[in-house]
């Protein structure tokens, strides 16, 4: 049989996803209106399946079911089969995962859902095997069964469908909270998160067990309102024993998507752009307020890893790197005891195999991933050598592993970029640049902030995604939020009005287009998206932070360069929106947490107005940026320019002082607290002595 035989539909799409699978035997059709007029037409249901290209499960369902010529005859011959990449529509992920949830208790990917010819859900799950497996159905019976239920009970199916429809325009009907937004709902989230925190290993829950970067920024964020110890021990455990556990690259740098056990040991190997975004930044904040340098070391390798990998020449960054390689899962990364010694030669590589935990017998499936099970201090004693020998044999063997596993077939790369992901990393990167004064990652940010409003912004609108040379579909909702946040990072970076700009007139565009009126709140989608069921209202955190939550830290911020009451009562009406099931599920809500932290913290305002070039403002941005200060804006105007306070209304009023001889001072800061100011200083000592007081374990 013939590659050409079985060429479908989705050979000609920009998804690589769906491009996987073009050569299936599946008479797959890509979402669109010509999938559903074939339905309506004929009278068949939908089976749709959602899946991203570095999903394990996908591509072994894939294998076992889409390739199998029997399984898809049964499809082609009962269903219209639509393929859809959960990451280039994130919106109908949303909805129909929701659907899935609500009909089975659970979800996940690949994702199966089964449609009445107007797209209402009616039945669903996520990997079915091709044989009984497992307490799971086999694949071809569940197609038979479903397909014989469209025929024989239609009126039953059409019951199932408009309860899950109403099921899911109640799930989006969210009602604001009578009560006002105050501390007592940020002390209870930490206390129950207290409770669902794993003292044995870190983080939450059991397993699989998933990195929690915004609940850990939040534990962050108490620590400094509070001074309790244990919200800084929660973080620093978890933060500790991811860096040492197999979830972490220890070759290459960077994080795979999460651990199959509650260790951190055995990773689903895919790596994930967001997730690095999210903790590196995480272990930034957390550096950012210990100083230990275990931290700084992962977000340095961490970016590194994004810059060498997942850059595109353009300045984007891609989306994923897959988990399988040769279709073996992990192979990439996993190592024998005889591989390591015929790098590192017999005693180097001993010693090497007992510092990352690598035995005869492996881990995973009869190989090893690599991890740290111990402290160096305990294997140097076992060895014979002192701590900073240790280190130096292993920063050499790091080095000979990395380039010898630079020669084994890479896992695949998704090239394409989408908007809210590079706004994570935007702000990463710009954050980075700044506390560990690396110029690299301030070159990175800078690049990224230009592609992304250039060639994802037209007309004034952004895109959710650039594939193959072409923006394509309008952004959702956190698009918007997530690199309006970026590029107010980057601003404070490096003070140029046009990241500023950048973000007020996105901010604009969000506002006008997913903004309700009614209930206040952000809509997922806009109008422009007029294939979807509902409208969605994000409010939970999953992998990637809630848009809503995200644009309510936005809107502070911006309230605290600007002073516009708009921007403050946005925010508000997000917190009070979503207070309640914040309050009940606070592990779902960590941005959103940090953002009524922000809304209920003695906040920041720092105008500095002088020579960018002079040594007293180099002082001061030092001050600055050795203090962690989730609370503070902080703008800067060169002597001289107007457009900056016609800009940034912070900066408006805001002159030199004089020294004694009449002449401006070099650098005067403006040191303001929820818009009531100290008088302004021109020494480094002096602002340091107006920032807010560390907690007394970390003063």
């Amino acid at each position: 049989m013939s590659e050409e035989r079985y060429t479908n539909r989705l050979i000609h799409e920009a998804s690589l996803y769906l491009r996987q699978h073009a050569r299936n035997p599946v008479d797959w059709y890509p979402w669109g209106e010509e999938a559903f007029e074939r339905a309506r037409r004929e009278d068949k249901p939908i089976l749709l399946s959602i899946g991203y290209s570095a999903c394990h499960w996908c591509h072994v369902m894939e294998r076992e079911s889409f390739e199998n010529e029997e399984i898809a005859r049964v499809m082609n011959e009962h269903f219209v089969n639509i393929k859809v990449d959960r990451e280039e529509r994130p919106d109908l992920d949303a909805i129909y995962m929701s659907a899935v949830q609500a009909m089975t208790g659970q979800g996940g990917w690949p994702l199966t859902v089964f449609l009445t010819p107007e797209g209402i859900p009616f039945y669903g799950g996520t990997y079915f095997p091709p044989v009984d497996r497992h307490g799971l159905p086999a694949f071809p019976r569940v197609l038979r069964a479903v397909a014989e239920a469209y025929r024989t009970r239609r009126q039953e199916i059409e019951k199932v469908g408009r309860e899950v429809l109403d099921h899911l325009r109640a799930m989006n009907a969210w009602r604001s909270s009578d009560r006002d937004v105050t501390p007592e709902l940020l002390e209870a989230a930490y206390r129950a998160l207290t409770e669902q925190f794993d003292a044995t290993y870190g983080g939450f829950g059991r397993a699989p067990k998933f990195p929690a970067p915004m609940v850990l920024e939040f534990l962050l964020r108490m620590y400094l309102r509070t001074g309790e110890a244990d919200a800084l021990k929660m973080v620093d455990h978890t933060l500790t024993r991811m860096a040492r556990g197999g979830i972490y690259d220890h070759l290459g740098g960077g994080f795979h998507r999460y651990a199959t056990d509650a260790q951190w040991l055995i990773p689903h190997f895919e790596k994930m752009l967001y997730d690095n975004a999210l903790l590196a930044h995480a272990y930034l904040a957390a550096y950012h307020l210990t100083r230990n340098p275990l931290y700084r070391e992962v977000v340095e390798e961490t970016l590194h890893y994004v810059l060498r990998e997942m850059t595109d020449p353009q300045g984007g960054f891609y989306a994923t790197q897959d988990a399988e390689s040769e279709g073996e899962e992990g192979r990439f990364y996993l190592w024998t005891p005889e591989e390591i010694r015929a790098v590192l030669g017999e005693r180097e590589g001993e010693i090497v195999c007992r510092y990352f935990g690598v035995t005869e017998w492996g881990n995973f499936e009869g190989k090893n991933v690599l991890s740290v099970p111990r402290d160096p201090e305990v294997i140097a004693r076992l060895e014979g050598l002192t701590v900073s020998e240790l280190e130096a044999i292993v920063r050499r063997a790091r080095r000979a592993l990395w380039e010898n596993r630079e020669q084994r077939a890479k896992p695949a790369r998704d090239e394409k970029i989408l908007a809210a992901w590079n706004g994570l990393m935007l702000r990463s990167l710009a954050r980075a640049a700044v506390v560990l004064e690396r110029g690299e990652f301030y070159h990175a940010a800078r690049r990224n902030a230009e592609f992304l409003l250039t060639v994802l912004r037209r007309d004034g609108a952004l895109w959710h995604m650039f594939a193959d040379g072409v923006a394509k579909i309008p952004a959702y909702q956190d698009d918007y939020a997530c690199v309006i946040d970026g590029l107010l990072a980057l601003y404070e970076a490096d003070f140029d009005p046009r990241w500023f700009r950048g973000a007020l007139a996105l901010t604009d565009a969000m506002l006008e287009r997913f903004w309700d009126t009614e209930r206040g709140g952000l809509f997922y989608t806009s109008a422009e998206h007029t294939d979807v069921l509902v409208r969605v209202k994000e409010a939970f955190d999953h992998a990637t932070p809630s848009g809503n939550a995200v644009a309510a830290e936005v809107f502070l911020r911006l309230y605290h360069f600007t002073g516009e009451a708009t921007y403050w009562e946005r925010a508000q009406a997000i917190l009070r929106l979503f207070a309640d099931p914040m309050r009940h599920h606070p592990y779902g809500f960590g941005r959103l947490l940090c953002a009524l932290d922000l809304a209920l913290a003695p906040a920041q305002e720092i105008a500095l107005v002088g020579d960018p070039e002079a040594p007293t403002t180099r002082a001061m941005r030092r001050v600055l940026s050795e203090r962690y200060l989730p609370h503070a804006v902080i703008a800067f105007r060169r002597i001289g320019d107007e457009e900056a306070p016609r800009l940034i209304p912070l900066l408006r009023g805001r002159e030199p002082l004089r020294e004694s001889d009449g002449r401006p001072a070099p650098c005067t800061a403006y040191v303001c607290q929820n818009f009531t100011c100290h008088q302004p200083v021109t020494r480094a000592d002096e602002l340091e002595r107006l920032l807010p007081p560390m907690p007394s374990a970390m003063a």
